[in-house]
């Protein structure tokens, strides 16, 4: 049982899309500094619990908190605004533009002075160091050109661009979807060690993924989502994948006290 209190917490989140319901009371704690992995069978309510917790969608119904406070965003940019960055599986990267512009988009830097204030000319150069330091940190200047186009860059690549910029602008919280579901073997690795890299920063992760031996290798807690609500949170060392399966599709309960 965590002593501390969570970053992020939220309780009792709905959800109604007609007469569906996405989030059925739903419970989420995230800790400071941990890789907290979300899985959950399709149609489960993973997707609806990130997009209340990012901004993406309001709840009908809950509370969540972020540091203690409560928090009502409105939008993915009141969360961002916040602290929280989270990188969609579609990764939301313009293909046709430079890292620099990737990492910048919608943060741009004006020049100081006149230039930037009333002629509201750009900083290229401040950018450009600046996305150049943040690649370098996450060991990604096998990138050589920091303004080359994302759509000449790999698929890893351009997954570590995405995980960069979060890195860059998230001060508070990183949400991953699916970092690594188009990858390869090679690519996969790299992403994993750029997460377990952010985290040794001291921003805690929430990843959300299907791949099960990625989850029990870089996760520190599992909250398992099943009918729009955490089912439990377990420990990936004292349970097997094939157990948090069983929790998962309701082949199995998980016992009281991971409830």
């Amino acid at each position: 049982m965590m002593t501390q209190e969570p970053i992020l917490k939220a309780r009792g989140l709905v959800k109604r899309y007609g007469k569906v319901t996405a989030l059925n009371q739903a419970d989420f704690d995230l800790y400071p500094g941990e890789i907290l992995a979300v899985i959950g069978d399709n149609g489960a309510g993973k997707s609806s619990l990130i997009k209340a917790i990012s901004g993406a969608v309001i709840p009908d119904e809950g509370e969540i908190t972020l540091e203690g406070k409560k928090i009502q965003f409105q939008s993915p940019l009141e969360a961002r605004e916040s602290g929280i960055e989270t990188v969609y599986q579609t990764l939301a990267l313009s293909p046709a533009l430079s890292i620099t512009d990737n990492m910048f988009v919608g943060r741009e830097l004006r020049k100081p002075g006149f230039a930037g204030n009333v002629l509201r000319m750009l900083d290229h150069k401040a950018m450009e160091a600046f996305a150049r330091e943040k690649l370098n940190e996450l060991g990604l200047m096998t990138i050589q050109n920091i303004n080359q186009a994302v759509e000449t860059l790999s698929g890893g690549q351009r997954q570590g661009v995405a995980v960069a910029r979060a890195a860059a602008f998230g001060s508070k919280v990183i949400i991953l979807d699916e970092p690594t579901a188009a990858l390869g073997v090679k690519e996969s690795r790299k992403v994993l060690e750029l997460i377990q890299d952010v985290r040794s920063r001291g921003i805690p992760i929430v990843l959300i993924s299907h791949n099960m031996p990625h989850v029990f290798e870089v996760a520190d807690r599992i909250h398992v989502h099943r009918l729009g609500r955490r089912l439990c949170t377990i420990n990936p060392k004292d349970y097997t994948m094939s157990d948090a399966v069983a929790f998962m599709t309701g082949a199995a309960e998980p016992p009281a006290e991971a409830a």
